[in-house]
């Protein structure tokens, strides 16, 4: 069973309807932290023009990943500069601390 870690970078606001759509697919659990950041779009308005997004990092199995990814791209498009992005990267092994033993998304 393949797993892949999906990171996304996305605007505040949209953050609420990216986590209704995520639940509405059926993703069991997923992480969310608040980070600072700049890259195609600057904060121009503040001293250093770091701007606040969202980060979202979801475990999933590789067959679900399009699906999941799709829903993070269609909530969080707006068509300007800053929208962010979504990484899928391969995940070699899950443990949970708990137990020390190894784990699957679905277990998480």
């Amino acid at each position: 069973m393949e797993v892949k870690k999906i990171t996304a970078i996305v605007r505040n606001y949209l953050l609420e309807d990216i986590e209704k759509r995520l639940r509405e697919l059926g993703v069991k659990g997923f992480s969310v932290s608040h980070v600072r950041g700049y890259g195609e779009y600057k904060q121009f308005f503040t001293s250093d023009s770091l701007s606040e997004e969202a980060q979202i990092e979801v475990f999933a199995m590789k067959d679900e990943v399009d699906a999941i990814v799709r829903a993070i791209l269609e909530s969080a498009h707006t068509g300007t500069a800053g929208d962010g992005f979504v990484a899928v990267l391969p995940v070699d092994k899950i443990y949970r601390i708990k137990s020390g033993s190894e784990a699957l998304p679905t277990e998480i």
